[in-house]
């Protein structure tokens, strides 16, 4: 990206931060914004994102090399928000040694044999790596809040299920968090907003193209039923959860194109500030690596 224009996209990232959690209203967020950039730009999106992913991909390789910081990348959205075509986009230059993605899906009976924190954190990315977790940890405020009948199946003992487990579990969410960054680990958390009547379109679309019919499940069509109930919950969760070592991004994306080129500006800005670089060579390497100079020169 040329650096007026990275510049500017950076700071149309930052607008979708959310800084004061307390105050977060969803409804300041308009899920088909797209950051002033008229129609005539989407053209040109294509080709700014594959500058931005090559930016990343250097950034990613000095992060790896450097092995000292590590990255997790949380995205959460109702269905058909983009997601997976996100993550694919985004990270689609960066070397895959370097990157780990987990998808969560329905917990697992050894998973619920465990606290809630459990399945994802056996998945934390280690030093030197970015980890992307598609759904994660904050379901257990989402979905199980929106079928709190769910907490059934979680067999927590019945007098810790009252009124304030949400907090609860707020608090030991930013607790986590908190604890990850204080070892070295940045955390960046979107939440990719679209919106019910774009979602209609998406699923409509799924149904139509063979091609997309494997995406489609009638569960999905259900769950728009519970659509208010799950804009609370989110609102609740980023306003108890956005930190400032954890922060949220709720990105507008009724338009895929302006999505991916937020998420990776945010993503490219977060490795920037990290400042990584390739290890310096010290004297006895440099030595080392002189002497196997010699060595193959001489063969």
């Amino acid at each position: 990206m040329g650096n007026k224009l990275n510049g500017k996209l950076s700071d149309v990232a930052s607008r979708y931060r959310v800084d004061k959690g307390k105050r977060f209203q969803l409804k300041d967020v308009d899920p088909g914004d797209t950051g002033g950039f008229d129609s005539e730009f989407k053209e040109e999106s294509a080709e700014i994102l594959r500058e931005g992913v090559a930016k990343l991909s250097d950034y990613q390789d000095r992060l790896y090399a450097q092995n000292n910081w590590g990255v997790l990348l949380i995205f959460q959205a109702m269905d058909a928000a983009g997601k997976d075509s996100t993550i694919k986009h985004v990270m689609s230059g960066v070397n895959p040694q370097g990157c780990q993605v987990y998808s969560f899906k329905i917990p697992s009976s050894e998973e619920l044999n465990h606290d809630f924190l459990w399945r994802t954190t056996k998945s934390l990315p280690e030093r030197g790596r970015i980890g992307i977790f598609n759904r994660s940890y904050y379901e257990e405020v989402l979905v199980v809040r929106v079928h709190p009948e769910f907490l059934q199946t979680q067999r927590i003992p019945s007098e810790l299920i009252t009124k304030k487990i949400w907090k609860q579990r707020y608090d030991s969410i930013n607790t986590f968090e908190k604890h990850l960054s204080r070892n070295g680990f940045v955390i960046r958390k979107f939440f990719l907003y679209v919106s019910r009547k774009e979602q209609k379109k998406r699923f409509l679309s799924r149904l139509d193209e063979p091609d997309k019919n494997w995406k489609f499940s009638l569960g999905d069509v259900h769950e728009r039923e519970h659509w208010n109930d799950y804009m609370n919950a989110y609102e609740d969760l980023i306003r108890h959860t956005s930190k400032s070592y954890a922060p949220w991004y709720v990105v507008p994306a009724d338009n895929k194109w302006y999505t991916r080129l937020v998420v990776a500006a945010v993503v490219a800005d977060t490795l920037k500030s990290l400042e990584v670089d390739y290890p310096k060579i010290d004297r006895a390497k440099r030595k080392e690596l002189d002497t196997a100079r010699v060595a193959l020169q001489s063969e």
